[in-house]
């Protein structure tokens, strides 16, 4: 619940990881709205989930993205980090399913699981989507 600080001339940082020393770290402090306590549940875990799966991302050697609105977009602010959506982009999809190797549409599956259970309906949606993109014959990945 304390802000990160990597260097004293930064600014905060929500998170950061390390590859080469396998370790990462996030701070919930910049997270918690000032709305109700469901919504503020709600939003925490979404924010939390955004943050712990983009430096997990860092940790396995994917970089920020440069190509599309992606989970592994830069933020420094909580409104941009907000912005950003949950999912990868399809390059950095790619880089994930080389490192650790996955079935694309048996990962969208739990994830559509998961956000359905979470009550991320926008990230639902878009998993089934992209499912039934898989379902017509065309590959992601």
């Amino acid at each position: 619940m304390d802000d990160l600080y990597p260097d004293p001339a930064w600014n905060f940082v929500f998170g950061q990881a390390s590859p080469r020393d396998r370790v990462g770290v996030y701070s919930f402090a910049r997270y918690l709205p000032g709305e109700a306590r469901a919504t503020a549940a709600s939003l925490l875990l979404r924010r939390s989930c955004k943050v712990l799966a983009h430096e997990v991302a860092h940790l396995l050697r994917i970089a920020h993205c440069v190509f599309c609105s992606c989970l592994m977009n830069g933020s420094g602010h909580l409104a941009e980090s907000d912005a950003r959506p949950l999912h990868l982009c399809p390059v950095d999809l790619r880089k994930l399913q080389y490192s650790i190797g996955f079935d694309v549409a048996a990962r969208y599956q739990r994830l559509r699981t998961f956000a359905e259970d979470a009550g991320f309906t926008d990230e639902a949606r878009w998993l089934s989507g992209q499912l039934l993109y898989i379902e017509q014959g065309h590959a992601l990945a």
